[in-house]
This record gives structure tokens, C-alpha cells and sequence, in this order.
């Protein structure tokens, strides 16, 4: 199950359970709105509650992060499991993405809400 919300510096989601590919789907989906709307768009990726992913969305994953490596800002995960925090960093090995990772939401709001105000700072001046 995938829960999506827009923010002011790109999309906040959270995944419970487990990761299918009709919920890489609606990711897919979300993020490409994104891109049409936000320079660069920030991610957070709450994977707290994540407890499983199925290997055809980690697949499909891999396929749209290399389509689309230059594509966003800043990636923030939360994530507590370790064999979780274990996998996702071997799949960055495969692509561009250099994640950021916290333990909590709130922490990871303001790092991805921090590199929005500097842009926004850079862009007025």
C-alpha cells in the first residue's frame, strides 16, 4: 500500500507493508507529475513501514531511476530496518541517486525543505 502527498518541494511517501509494482505504478505516476510541475522535485521516501517489496517493482524501480537519473533533487528515506536500508543501498549502486538517510520524517521534511528555500534564494538573486 502506497500513500502519496504533494509538497511544496516535491512529493512526501509513505509505503506500508508491502511494495508491489501497482503501487510502483502510482509512484511512476506521481513522480512524473511532479517533474511537469517542479524544477527538480525533493522525494521522501517513508519506508518505516515497509516490511517486504516484490522483485518486479524492484526491477521496474532500477528501469526508472536510470531513465530519469537527472530528473530530481534531493531523496530523503526513512527507514529503520536494516536489511531494508541494506537492499536500497545496493540498488543506488546501480544508479546516480546518492540518498540521504534519517530515522524520522520530521528531520527529513526539513533537510528536503532546507534545499528548497536555498534554491528559492538562488533563483531571486
Amino acid at each position: 500500500m502506497i500513500s502519496i502527498h504533494q509538497k511544496s518541494y516535491g512529493l512526501d511517501v509513505v509505503l506500508y507493508n508491502e511494495f508491489t509494482l501497482e503501487d510502483f505504478y502510482q509512484l511512476e505516476n506521481a513522480l512524473l507529475k511532479a517533474i511537469e510541475h517542479i524544477h527538480l522535485p525533493n522525494l521522501l521516501l517513508d519506508l518505516s513501514q515497509m516490511k517486504d517489496f516484490t522483485i518486479d517493482m524492484a526491477l521496474e524501480h532500477l528501469r526508472f531511476l536510470r531513465q530519469h537519473a537527472h530528473d530530481f533533487g534531493r531523496t530523503a528515506i526513512v527507514v529503520d530496518d536494516i536489511w531494508i536500508r541494506i537492499g536500497i543501498r545496493l540498488a543506488n549502486l546501480l544508479t546516480l541517486q546518492r540518498p540521504r538517510y534519517f530515522s524520522d520524517t520530521a528531520t527529513a521534511q526539513k533537510w528536503l525543505e532546507q534545499n528548497t528555500q536555498n534554491s528559492n534564494t538562488i533563483r531571486n538573486n
